[in-house]
């Protein structure tokens, strides 16, 4: 059994004439009646009864067509891979992201790379920075969004983007009257934190300490948004990622800047020692864009 008599075949049957047949296979007819005598000299039962003039399919020949149609759908499947492949690198693209990159940067650059490419899948998980850089390393992700606060073995990145912090409170809070708060300000104003192995967090922490100010802590969490909606709701003021601002526009929360100044600092992640397909470049490209 070979390709070009189930090539045969299968054209055969979807175009119902060996004339046909023969035009679609840029071949004889007598060509292609040959071809069909040797499949059936193969596989061993009648595929055609001649009817009229007309060849009609025996039963067996239905039988054996569902399998050979759903052979060449799959290849179909192959050749249309193999074209995304050869125009856009890949036909899907899998993001991770960390929280804060999530509230407004990433759904902006998905929407922008979608009408750039909107054939290609795209696959959005947000997690942990850690859990970011581990899905890169594991070939989770082709492409990742997080804080510094990584682990960078194992993995290429370039810098995103470097953001000063921002304090987080209710409209009505008592501080919301300073155009600029700084530590001495904040004195025993009751905190909420972002967690101590965020980077950012240290920063502050470190400079607070250095002006001989106690944070009060009263809260902590991994994400710049849970402490945006926390402080909407109470008296605790929280230090936050500023990209964060923009999915709480109005919202029962303002923003103050914080002096001296605190950065929150993002990296691009890649796989280690990988050339970047034309997909991950465009949607870097558009991701940058976006900072």
């Amino acid at each position: 059994m070979k390709h070009r008599q189930i090539e045969a075949f299968h054209t055969l049957m979807i175009s119902g004439s060996t004339v046909r047949a023969a035009e679609i296979m840029q071949i004889t007819q007598p060509a292609v009646s040959r071809l069909i005598a040797e499949l059936e000299h193969a596989v061993q039962f009648p595929l055609f009864d001649r009817v009229r003039g007309r060849l009609v399919p025996t039963r067996e020949a239905r039988l054996f067509f569902r399998e050979v149609d759903a052979s060449f759908r799959g290849l179909d499947r192959i050749r249309a891979a193999a074209a995304g492949i050869r125009d856009f690198g890949e036909g899907s693209l899998r993001f991770g992201c960390f929280a804060a990159g999530s509230a407004s940067i990433a759904p902006r650059a998905i929407r922008e790379f979608r009408k750039l490419y909107p054939e290609t899948r795209v696959t959005f998980h947000v997690k942990s920075s850690a859990d970011i850089r581990n899905g890169i390393v594991d070939g989770q992700y082709d492409i990742g969004l997080a804080a510094d606060e990584i682990d960078r073995s194992g993995i290429d990145l370039q810098v995103f983007g470097s953001y000063a912090a921002v304090i987080a409170m209710a409209h009505d809070h008592p501080l919301a009257r300073y155009e600029k708060l700084t530590p001495e300000i904040l004195g025993e104003t009751p905190l909420l934190g972002l967690v101590p192995e965020d980077r950012a967090r240290q920063r502050f922490d470190k400079l607070l300490e250095e002006l001989g100010v106690t944070p009060r802590y009263v809260l902590e969490t991994p994400n710049s948004a849970t402490i945006c909606a926390l402080a909407e709701e109470g008296d605790a003021v929280g230090i936050v990622n500023p990209v964060v601002i923009a999915s709480f526009k109005g919202r029962d929360v303002t923003f103050r800047p914080f002096e001296p100044k605190v950065m929150f600092r993002s990296l691009l992640l890649y796989p280690a020692a990988e050339q970047k397909s034309r997909l991950i470049r465009e949607f870097t490209r558009v991701l940058l864009e976006q900072r």
